[in-house]
């Protein structure tokens, strides 16, 4: 009789980033000290390069590796559409936890309208992160107005 295989793995949650990179043992490097990642699988290609590393931060993996045909990094790109955004327990000792260990602020750390404390940083990749510590639940009505007066503030500040 065959052994039943769960269709999401252990430890795995239902989407799981996948970041490209230029230099993946460096990108590997930077999420350990940065995130407190901790490296699970890791596989390196022929050339040396890693095809496939798993990294787990928090409750989540984290998937990395170099780039390759069909597989392009942010720099190949001229940048990335796409953000991480990452909850933890501590968002100032994490955010500057990331820019010591060579993330560029994006965003400083404050506290916004939905609840959240939150900055925003680009790693040495060129990939986007959102670091994120969840400080207030905000009724719906409440986040409304709040809404409004930061996209009023917002565009005052852009007119």
């Amino acid at each position: 009789m065959a052994i039943r295989v769960k269709p999401i793995p252990d430890g795995f949650h239902s989407i799981t980033p996948y970041l490209t990179v230029d230099n993946a043992k460096e990108a590997v490097d930077f999420y350990k000290r940065a995130f407190d990642a901790k490296e699970t699988v890791r596989m390196d290609g022929p050339d040396g390069k890693i095809s496939h590393a798993e990294l787990k931060i928090g409750d989540s993996i984290l998937m990395v590796s170099d780039g390759m045909p069909g597989a392009r990094t942010p720099r190949a790109l001229g940048g990335t559409p796409v953000n991480i955004f990452l909850y933890v327990e501590d968002v100032d000792t994490v955010f500057n936890r990331a820019r010591s260990a060579g993330a560029k602020v994006d965003a400083p750390l404050e506290d916004m309208f939905w609840g959240d404390r939150y900055g925003k940083l680009t790693d040495p990749f060129g990939h986007s992160w959102s670091v994120a510590t969840h400080k207030e639940d905000v009724a719906p009505g409440e986040m409304k107005k709040r809404a409004q007066a930061a996209m009023e503030k917002m565009h005052h500040q852009h007119a």
